[in-house]
């Protein structure tokens, strides 16, 4: 069972639950999602999990640090 992302509008609930200066734009769909800080990513739940499904399970964001 496939559910549709609510409109872009509408914040990831990782947004929700995070301090407001974690909060940053999804790097594909701009939707306010927890960006910053420890716990952050770049995508927002639903970007990450199509990004999942077209190249498999073992995506994931590790970090830019060196």
């Amino acid at each position: 069972m496939t559910t549709s992302p609510p409109p872009v509008t509408e914040p990831d609930p990782s947004a929700l639950v995070c301090g407001g200066d974690r909060v940053g734009p999804c790097a594909v769909c701009h939707r306010k999602t927890h960006r910053y800080g420890r716990g952050g990513a770049p995508l927002c739940h639903w970007c990450m999990a199509r990004a999942q499904a077209e190249w498999g399970p073992n995506v994931r964001y590790v970090g830019m640090r060196a």
